[in-house]
């Protein structure tokens, strides 16, 4: 179950790299609406059954949430350690783009989808309303991770061709993380941890990234209104499984 969802996840990586070809005005919405189901997914579920699994407290604070801020932290420390070098090798090219830097930037998002995959199956072992909902968030934001693979690929000098690879290789990723759980049981303790850590990594994307990229040049109330729409569909989604 959990490969076949994942197949959405692939789709919706590809639909995101079509459309950074063929950008329209209406890509902030869609962003927007991206960044509400990222938000309500780990608000509403991805925390409390986080919780839930991994309830052992460490040093007065749950393991689970400790796990959370320490995904923030890892994916903001990541950024900054792209944002440096690639601000480090723009300082040495006159056009400020080292095909390099893509690639590299690239292939951190496709060892991320690998992990968004490997979420959606450690989620589907907890049960089918868990991972529903997390693999709505991830096919949700890999929309966003399609066309950012291809944009910044492209954006720093390489060939199509290599922006193509790119975007290919980060539909397959999600696919084949969430084959490699269908093989191992993940112990509950474990299991809370981990999506204790996603939700932080998770969060990070949503508030770091997708959202100020849809408000960006499009602060409109409709891109707010998309936003609290992905939230409250969570919700109601949350409370049917329920």
């Amino acid at each position: 179950m959990a490969v076949f969802v994942a197949l959405g996840a692939f789709l919706m990586t590809l639909a995101g790299g079509w459309t950074a070809q063929r950008v329209t005005d209406r890509r902030h919405l869609v962003l927007g609406l991206a960044g509400g189901l990222m938000l309500g997914v780990v608000g509403l579920d991805l925390l409390p059954e986080a919780l839930k699994a991994a309830g052992e407290v460490v040093f007065g604070v749950p393991a689970a949430l400790l796990l959370f801020v320490a995904g923030f932290l890892v994916a903001h420390l990541v950024e900054r350690l792209l944002a440096a070098r690639q601000a480090a090798h723009g300082g040495e090219e006159s056009n400020g783009r080292v095909p390099e830097v893509g690639l590299t930037a690239a292939a951190a998002m496709v060892g991320h989808s690998a992990m968004d995959g490997v979420a959606i199956g450690a989620a589907f072992q907890v049960g089918d309303g868990m991972g529903a909902a997390v693999a709505l968030a991830v096919v949700a934001h890999d929309f966003a991770d399609g066309f950012n693979t291809y944009t910044i690929t492209s954006l720093y000098g390489n060939a199509r061709r290599k922006a193509l690879t790119m975007l290919f290789a980060d539909a397959v990723a999600p696919v084949a993380g969430a084959a490699s759980t269908a093989f191992v049981t993940i112990p509950e303790g474990l299991l809370g941890g981990y999506l204790g850590l996603f939700g932080g990594v998770l969060l990070y994307l949503a508030a770091a990234e997708i959202l100020p990229e849809a408000h960006h040049e499009h602060p409109a109330r409709s891109t707010l209104l998309c936003t609290v729409a992905g939230a409250a569909f969570i919700w109601l989604v949350v409370g049917l499984a329920g």
